[in-house]
């Protein structure tokens, strides 16, 4: 009888341990901190927020952002855990700075495009639902928005709003170490610019996005994808549009030698240019970037004048411009999944 009512007492507290490290492990996951300008909350600003994220974990925290504008710089340290970052819409959850590249600093040195971001994304595993980002000091040159470099960083229903530069995917830009994964998706977003306003090294893709060139614009994108990887920017389903001029944008130009950049399935307007490509006057970069097309429609989307150099891809080709292939790397990273 002791034997049997031992184990019935074991089952029992194994079963309750069980449930509390569940319970327990469930808690940490979904760690939350709000954010709200009148108080409210944990903090009234964002960076406050972040400072106090744990390092080095693979708990997510949750920052659930309440309707405002908040107007600070904000930078996540490589060293901070997941973190989930949730507006409750883009229209008024707002994140706004205004430096730009030639602002002085108070030694009298321009800051430089990299140091004029309002937000900056050091950190793996950062993922942002219904938030704008916006950088506004208006008409003043290269003025980034947003910037990141570390590796599964997703975006959903979010806006990303400015002029030159707005979005700079850096990736490794200044690394040695031209394979470091720098993997980032965007899934119904709004970006605007007039200048190179989607730019730098990382992998991306902009699945079901609106992309609109401003009054003035000129270049889409400025991709300076690493020679030893295989995919740089690849808009899927997505709307090239804006208010810019008939015959005035280039769907991209290469800011490095061996830049990739791809539409799929994409709605143009007429605002691109027929000749849709730039060599950024590098007749060499002809040889060596990736332009490329498929099923373009609309009034830009027409090929029939498109530069001798960019591409149109092939059915074998296209199989490979999957959201799975490109992303995937070697963890099996399914970006869908950080929207949970």
């Amino acid at each position: 009888m002791k034997d049997s009512s031992f184990h019935k007492n074991f089952i029992l507290f194994s079963v309750f341990a069980v449930v509390l490290l569940s319970l327990l492990s469930f808690k940490a996951h979904d760690k939350t901190i709000v954010v709200s300008k009148d108080g409210k909350g944990n903090f009234t600003t964002i960076q406050q927020a972040i400072d106090a994220v744990e390092n080095e974990t693979s708990s997510r925290t949750k920052i659930l952002i309440k309707a405002g504008v908040y107007k600070e710089k904000i930078i996540i340290p490589e060293t901070k855990g997941v973190i989930l970052m949730e507006g409750e819409n883009p229209e008024n959850t707002i994140i706004t700075y205004d430096d730009f590249a030639s602002k002085k600093n108070p030694k009298g040195k321009e800051i430089g495009t990299t140091n004029s971001s309002t937000i900056f994304i050091y950190s793996n595993d950062f993922t942002a639902k219904n938030i704008s980002f916006e950088n506004s000091s208006g008409r003043v040159g290269q003025a980034v928005a947003v910037l990141t470099s570390g590796d599964r960083i997703a975006f959903e229903n979010c806006r990303f709003l400015g002029n030159q530069d707005t979005l700079y995917l850096k990736g490794v830009q200044d690394l040695a170490d031209k394979t470091k994964p720098s993997r980032n998706y965007f899934k119904n977003c709004y970006i605007e610019g007039t200048t190179d306003y989607i730019f730098g090294a990382g992998t991306a893709i902009f699945e079901n996005c609106t992309i609109y060139s401003k009054e003035g614009a000129s270049y889409v994108t400025a991709a300076s994808t690493p020679q030893e990887n295989a995919f740089g920017f690849v808009f899927i389903q997505s709307k090239i549009i804006g208010n810019a001029k008939e015959n005035s944008v280039y769907l991209g130009r290469p800011w490095r030698p061996f830049a990739k950049t791809v539409y799929i399935n994409c709605e143009i307007n007429s605002t691109i240019k027929p000749e849709g490509w730039h060599n950024w006057s590098k007749p060499d970069a002809e040889k060596t970037t990736f332009y490329a097309e498929s099923n373009s429609k609309g009034t830009g989307g027409n090929i029939s004048k498109r530069v001798s150099w960019s591409h149109q891809l092939t059915k074998e080709e296209r199989k490979k411009y999957s959201t799975e292939n490109i992303l995937k790397g070697n963890d099996n990273w399914n970006p869908k999944k950080s929207f949970n």
